[in-house]
């Protein structure tokens, strides 16, 4: 089973109230919980609820505005074991008739608007769609178990020594060419003065 096979619950904005909210509360069940998380690429998503309602917006336009709240079991990126996550986070969307354009920048290339809450305006608005959008969007990147550390990874050649980071420190080594010539450089100097 995958997230298209799930039922789907588009509203027809045209049957969307005007003058009064038009609530939505989703909580897919175990197995579309599982359809999600695959299609998502993580181990699991232990709770999934999208609650919230659609507005109307400026005579032509509609807002949805919604709370997410899921929880969520991905891969340590460090020793891939099991790391839930709890995300509880609000979300909104504006669905205009008529969305910002791109605007040419100075090299003349087109520039998207900042607002990224913004979608054209269709037949249909879909909360499920919508909630499936967010929390891909807010997945963490990089889950760790506790504890968990990258460590320091060292490459080098058998027999050579690892480079460390006070050797690639700029100056480390002309300090070191320094000590090492006024070292030398000394006695030197003291032989010439004897000879003279």
């Amino acid at each position: 089973m995958s997230t298209d096979d799930l039922p789907k619950q588009p509203i027809p904005v045209a049957r969307l109230r005007s003058r009064a909210p038009n609530p939505f509360d989703l909580a897919p069940d175990a197995a579309a919980c599982a359809a999600i998380a695959a299609d998502l690429d993580i181990r699991g998503l232990r709770k999934l609820r999208f609650a919230g309602e659609i507005l109307a917006d400026d005579n032509r336009d509609w807002r949805l505005e919604g709370q997410l709240g899921a929880t969520v079991v991905q891969d340590c990126v460090v020793t891939l074991a099991p790391v839930t996550t709890r995300l509880d986070l609000p979300v909104t969307r504006r669905f205009m008739q008529e969305p910002p354009e791109a605007v040419p920048d100075e090299e003349g290339e087109a520039e998207m608007p900042e607002d990224d809450t913004i979608e054209p305006l269709r037949n249909v608005i879909d909360p499920a769609a919508v909630m499936i959008e967010a929390l891909a969007l807010n997945l963490p990147l990089h889950p760790r178990s506790e504890g968990a550390d990258l460590g320091d990874a060292v490459y080098a050649a058998p027999g050579v020594t690892p480079m460390q980071d006070e050797d690639a420190r700029p100056f480390a080594g002309l300090a070191g060419l320094r000590d090492h010539l006024a070292g030398k450089d000394k006695p030197e100097e003291d032989e010439g003065e004897d000879g003279a």
